[in-house]
């Protein structure tokens, strides 16, 4: 089957020519005549399917041969994306602008983190879709500064993974901006039972789409665990880093403080390393992912939360430096390897605290991983397991919380304190919280009396603490 069999129009079918793909995949094959009919979709397809070009290639040309199903006194936004983190959302409408080339079709991508000003102006022109994270988006409407009532179609991307992050309310607060007549497509790794709740209160008769088993990995990445000792990891990393020539691999970590510790020391050990998570500014994060997808960074270290969306072509190595504690997310973080059919590796660095973790993940994937044990960094076996520390998921607004005005974090969650755009600035400490309600934050996340009439001396606080967010 090819582009053409599924009856997109010429300059799609160009634009995708020129992107050097010929033969569509499963996920597109099935998805796109379902949306270019008009119908409402739920579709499970995991990471690497090419579920983006799925929705992306039909909803362009539904916009370019239909007129507005409402139409106002200005153009309106005609199409809604939303997407969990703000580097999924820039894959996004890197697509929409990729494929939608030769179209007279316009688009924005929308996430906390950077300034608000240069969104509010460019949301006053001419625009048919908005690609955007839900904080952000629920700024905009709170000041004012968005129309929604023109939206005709609306896709949720990784609709999993935005519950997992407590998008919840959010979601419904934006669906209740949305005229009620629409198309509607959601997209998910998975049809666990919160997402086919969520698709039963959203979706009107869908077509259901699948083609992926639930929960199992993609049979051509090639899986191994390393027992070894916690205090060895690092080391171990290093060895198989350097002996195996890996000159590009993905590292994932439980927390952010996590991932920082371990770029800072593979940097120093002279491997090229930097770290990514929610905590690292806009600026940061596009610098770390630009410099590792152009081969200059050796090793990109991350969470899980920041890793979403992360789109590298022939990514050969993926690490997890510490297992994850769902057993899906491990099928998420090895599936940024192994895409549009090429192989990769996936490696797991697994301590004895982490052998229930490791049982899990089988458990889940229904395959025994092969363990090897590297000579020299064999682990104790009299070794005791320490509890982990588990990251904390970032928590939904309360109803009601009043928002400020675009300081967030990115994920479409509110950062605890006004600090830096982006998060707490340093990326290492907790936000402490204000004694009144005349206190605000600095960038480093502590608070300071800003009350008339606050005593002059001020008792000391405790250092903060790192933080186990991810």
């Amino acid at each position: 089957m090819s582009f053409a069999d599924l009856g997109l129009i010429p300059e799609l079918l160009r634009a995708v020519e020129e992107t050097g793909y010929t033969t569509p995949t499963p996920i597109q094959q099935q998805a796109i005549p379902v949306v270019l009919a008009g119908r409402d979709l739920l579709a499970a397809a995991q990471t690497g399917t090419g579920k983006t070009a799925g929705f992306t290639l039909p909803l362009l040309q539904r916009l370019h041969t239909q007129k507005p199903l409402h139409p106002g006194q200005r153009a309106r936004i005609r199409a809604l994306v939303l997407t969990p983190t703000r580097e999924l959302a820039s894959q996004v409408e890197e697509s929409v602008k990729t494929y939608g080339k030769y179209l007279n079709l316009s688009s924005m991508v929308m996430f906390g983190g950077v300034n608000i000003n240069p969104q509010t102006a460019r949301l006053r022109q001419r625009l048919d879709i908005l690609v955007a994270t839900p904080g952000r988006l629920l700024d905009h409407a709170g000041q004012g500064t968005i129309d929604l009532g023109g939206v005709e179609l609306l896709v949720l991307d990784e609709a999993d993974r935005m519950l997992d992050m407590g998008f919840i309310r959010d979601i419904r607060r934006v669906l209740a901006l949305l005229p009620k007549q629409r198309q509607n497509l959601l997209f998910s790794a998975t049809f666990a039972s919160e997402i086919r709740s969520l698709a039963h209160g959203l979706l009107d008769s869908p077509a259901e789409v699948s083609v992926t088993p639930p929960n199992t990995t993609v049979e051509r990445i090639g899986q191994r665990v390393y027992p070894v000792d916690r205090d060895a990891k690092k080391a171990l990393l290093e060895k198989l880093i350097i002996d195996g020539q890996w000159s590009q691999v993905l590292v994932f970590t439980r927390t952010k403080h996590g991932a920082n510790r371990l770029a800072e020391g593979l940097d120093k050990a002279g491997i090229p390393a930097m770290a990514i998570h929610g905590n690292k500014s806009q600026s940061a994060r596009e610098k770390a992912l630009g410099e590792f997808k152009a081969n200059r960074l050796r090793v990109l270290v991350a969470t899980d939360i920041a890793a979403r969306g992360i789109d590298i072509d022939s990514l050969p190595h993926v690490v997890n430096y510490e297992l994850p504690n769902v057993p899906e997310d491990y099928v998420h973080r090895i599936g940024r390897t192994g895409r549009a059919g090429a192989g990769g590796e996936a490696v797991s660095l697994v301590c004895v605290d982490e052998h229930k973790l490791l049982a899990d993940i089988e458990r889940t994937i229904k395959l025994k991983i092969e363990k090897v044990v590297m000579p020299g960094f064999e682990p104790d076996p009299n070794a005791k397991p320490e509890p982990l520390r588990k990251p904390q998921q970032p928590r939904p607004p309360r109803q009601g919380q009043p928002r400020g005005h675009g300081q967030s974090n990115g994920q479409g969650q509110r950062p605890a304190t006004q600090g830096k755009p982006g998060g707490q600035g340093q990326g290492q400490s907790r936000p402490t919280q204000p004694r009144s309600g005349n206190s605000s934050g600095n960038a480093n996340g502590n608070s300071a009396g800003a009350g008339a009439g606050a005593p002059a001396r001020r008792r000391r606080r405790p250092a903060p603490r790192p933080s186990g967010n991810v």
